[in-house]
């Protein structure tokens, strides 16, 4: 059992770890803190969202509904690996679900899965999960047939990694929805096992700084946090910003995102890359952006900082 982290410590142990944090409106003091207790913690609940688009997503996971009120959890992690915290104490997210598997996760001392659950919000012998476990929303369609970019499984260990990480617990503290109630399937789309082992594998090493590519900030009002960067890290292109490409320059830096698309297997070229921004940049950085998993107006070929970060642009002078 543990204390809550607070919202700078949750903050700094996600960077710590490599995420790449989007502190989103007023999580720092949007929880359920009123209708019951939030901790003593135990683990850490991964789900899937039921739908797709970040923005949507995660104002969906920061206001919730008429019947299920929000924070409906503490992240949402998007498919490109940015986690949007979006509630600090008590979420809508686990429910009633198995003592026998919170037992198992106190004492992690199960197998490579946790005693079958019995139990769902409202039968007779659940217990409240929203009390003991931190939740991440992690953005899919939960259909089996969404896929899940290695950048968002990136980030779901490393997420669940850095909450271990801050209390001391092992990977058996991490467990999916549908561990936890028999009514529930999340996550669909890989298993709690292998999320597990890689967990594991992390946690046996040091804290890694290495970020996991980010998304586009298109939430308005969100506050992005840069995780920690290795001192030894590649120099890479900073963001030149959004206008600058609007205003068609004609520039180095254009060559070297053109370069890098093309090693991406993302080229729209049939001449080029060239230092003058074009349609074929602007087809070409498209592909990319749905490669990261991106769609719709979010994969419209015009380059965001996130995206542009998880690119790596060589620097050029």
């Amino acid at each position: 059992m543990a204390t809550p982290l607070t919202a700078d410590q949750l903050v700094a142990a996600l960077l710590a770890e490599g995420v790449t944090v989007v502190e989103h409106r007023e999580w720092r003091t949007h929880n359920r803190n009123h209708v019951g207790a939030w901790g003593p913690l135990n683990g850490v609940m991964i789900h899937h969202t039921v739908s797709s688009g970040t923005a949507g997503s995660v104002d969906l996971c920061y206001d919730g509904y008429a019947a299920l009120p929000g924070p409906l959890c503490h992240g949402v992690i998007a498919k490109d690996g940015t986690v949007y915290l979006v509630g600090n104490g008590r979420a809508n997210h686990a429910g009633g679900g198995d003592p026998d598997v919170l037992a198992a996760v106190v004492a992690e001392n199960y197998g490579t899965k946790p005693p079958a659950t019995n139990e769902h919000q409202g039968s007779a012998g659940s217990v409240d999960g929203n009390a003991r476990f931190y939740g991440f929303e992690c953005v899919n369609l939960g259909d089996g047939a969404d896929p899940w970019p290695a950048a968002q499984l990136d980030a779901i260990e490393r997420a669940s990694a850095a909450i271990c990480r801050a209390h001391g617990w092992s990977a058996k503290s991490v467990i999916g929805h549908l561990e936890w109630s028999d009514h529930k399937s999340d996550p669909r789309g890989f298993t709690m096992p292998d999320l597990r082992s890689r967990i594991a594998a992390r946690l046996a090493a040091a804290p890694s700084k290495t970020p996991a590519p980010g998304a586009e900030p298109a939430t308005p009002g969100a506050k992005p946090t840069a995780p920690a960067k290795d001192t030894a890290a590649p120099r890479y292109q900073p963001f030149p910003g959004a206008a600058f490409f609007t205003a068609n320059p004609s520039s180095p830096i254009v060559t070297a995102m053109g370069r890098r698309l093309v090693a991406e297997g993302c080229s729209a070229y049939t001449v080029g890359p060239s230092p003058r921004w074009g349609e074929a940049d602007r087809r070409s950085y498209a592909k990319w952006q749905r490669k990261l998993g991106f769609r719709g107006s979010d994969a419209d070929g015009w380059p965001g900082r996130t995206s542009w970060n998880a690119l790596k642009v060589p620097y050029t002078r």
